[in-house]
C-alpha cells in the first residue's frame, strides 16, 4: 500500500481486500493444489450487502443528481417551448442556432450534473455535507482518482 492510500479513509461500504480477478476459462481444468488458510482468506467473496451503497447515501445521491441534472435539463425543455411560443404568438423569430446552442449548453449541463450529483454527495453515513458539495466533491475525486491509477498500476 502506498502512502496515499493508507491516508485514504475508506468508506463503510468499501470492501477492506481487493477482489480478484476471475480466472480466465481454459479448455482443460487444471489440478488444484489444496489452498492454505491465507490463500482462502484473500478469496473471501462479498455479499450483495456488503458492497451495496447504504440507503442513506443512494437517497443523498439521487437528490443531488434530481438537482443538477433537472434544473438545467427542465431549463433546456423550458428554452425550447419559449421559442417556439415566441415564433408563433409574438412573430419573434430567434435564430435557430442561438436555441440549439442554448440547449446544447443546458443539456451538457445536465449530464455533467449526474456526475457532480454523485461526487457532491457525502459518502459517509452520518455526515449529511454542505449545500454545494463543493469539498465533498473534491474527497470523492480524490478517492476515485487513487482507486484510478492503483488499478493502472495493477494491469502494467
Amino acid at each position: 500500500m502506498s502512502a496515499e492510500e493508507s491516508e485514504r479513509s475508506r468508506l463503510p461500504f468499501e470492501p477492506n481486500k481487493k477482489r480478484q480477478k476471475p480466472a480466465k476459462t481454459q479448455s482443460k481444468p487444471a489440478a488444484q493444489p489444496q489452498e492454505s488458510g491465507k490463500q482462502a482468506d484473500r478469496k473471501r467473496t462479498y455479499t450483495k450487502q456488503e458492497m451495496a451503497i447504504p440507503q442513506v447515501v443512494s437517497q443523498r445521491m439521487i437528490r443531488r443528481v434530481a438537482g443538477f441534472c433537472g434544473v438545467p435539463t427542465a431549463l433546456g425543455i423550458s428554452v425550447l417551448v419559449v421559442s417556439y411560443l415566441l415564433a408563433i404568438y409574438s412573430k419573434i423569430q430567434l435564430p435557430p442556432i442561438a436555441v440549439l446552442l442554448v440547449n446544447m449548453a443546458l443539456f451538457g449541463l445536465g449530464v455533467l450534473g449526474i456526475t457532480y450529483g454523485v461526487l457532491s454527495a457525502s459518502w459517509d453515513e452520518e455526515r449529511v455535507g454542505s449545500l454545494l458539495g463543493l469539498g465533498e466533491f473534491n474527497t470523492n475525486w480524490g478517492r476515485m482518482v487513487a482507486v484510478w491509477r492503483e488499478t493502472r498500476q495493477k494491469d502494467s
